[in-house]
């Protein structure tokens, strides 16, 4: 895809999550009325999610006609399409959050080719902040470019941690505990996410989760690496859009020693 063709999927991304944050937040507004229903254990769905996704849907249809959807309201009916781009989005990162009245959810769009990510956007309604980086350019918060930390140990800041119900709990109190005994210090945002876009800021040094859904990662992987930060191959093929994966993202200096903490194995030095 030429970077012309790219540079209107990125105007028109900027301004989607933007409408979407919009009308997400006006449910927001009156959590009372929202019908919310269970999708399996600490999962759910509400209006807001399928509401906000069917306008990204819409638009992405009316603009990019031949370009694919993927979204978490409507994983079922995707089929890949190796020849054709794929825009990979979350309409609301953080449900459980949401329905709750907590301020920490966002909204995650991500364009993809084969196993390419050449766009992102994480967008917090809550604070109107809106992350946003393409291929070989950067990464920007609300226009201003925006660099990973330059913090060197695992000490020197935050890893935020995800769970996943589709792992085991040991495969995250197992690095969970390796971290907090090499002196570093964890936070659960409840929105992956949001928590790689902070990576991208510099306000977190990194970020591990044993599984991520493609919708939940792509965007905020693709900040952290286009600002300056390191991550593991989480998309590594088409496959990986439906399977998901393990994510780990950091800061240039902290990623191998995160990755060492993940894997239980000691740090390898030059």
């Amino acid at each position: 895809m030429t970077s012309a063709a790219i540079d209107r999927r990125f105007e028109f991304a900027c301004n989607v999550a933007r409408d979407a944050g919009t009308l997400a937040l006006r449910f927001f507004s009156d959590l009372t009325s929202l019908n919310v229903k269970s999708k399996g254990v600490q999962d759910i769905v509400s209006d807001a999610d399928v509401h906000t996704e069917n306008l990204i849907r819409n638009a992405v249809a009316g603009q990019f006609p031949d370009d694919v959807f993927l979204g978490e309201e409507s994983v079922a009916t995707f089929q890949i399409e190796k020849d054709k781009g794929t825009w990979v989005v979350d309409p609301i990162d953080g449900t459980q959050l949401f329905v709750n009245g907590i301020r920490s959810w966002c909204i995650s769009i991500a364009f993809v080719e084969g196993h390419h990510i050449r766009l992102g956007v994480v967008f917090d309604p809550n604070t109107d902040e809106l992350f946003a980086a393409k291929s070989g350019k950067g990464a920007t918060l609300n226009g201003r470019e925006i660099s990973c930390s330059q913090a060197e140990n695992l000490s020197d800041g935050l890893v935020s941690v995800g769970f996943s119900n589709r792992v085991k709990p040991e495969d995250t109190l197992g690095p969970l505990e390796r971290l907090m005994r090499s002196d570093g210090m964890y936070l659960r945002s409840g929105s992956g996410a949001l928590s790689l876009a902070y990576v991208a800021a510099g306000r977190l040094i990194g970020y591990f989760e044993p599984h991520m859904n493609s919708w939940d990662f792509s965007a905020g992987a693709f900040l952290v690496r286009e600002a300056g930060g390191k991550t593991n191959d989480c998309l590594p093929n088409e496959a990986a859009l439906l399977d998901g994966g393990m994510v780990i993202a950091a800061c240039a200096n902290v990623y191998a020693h995160l990755e060492a903490i993940v894997f239980d194995r000691g740090l390898e030095v030059p």
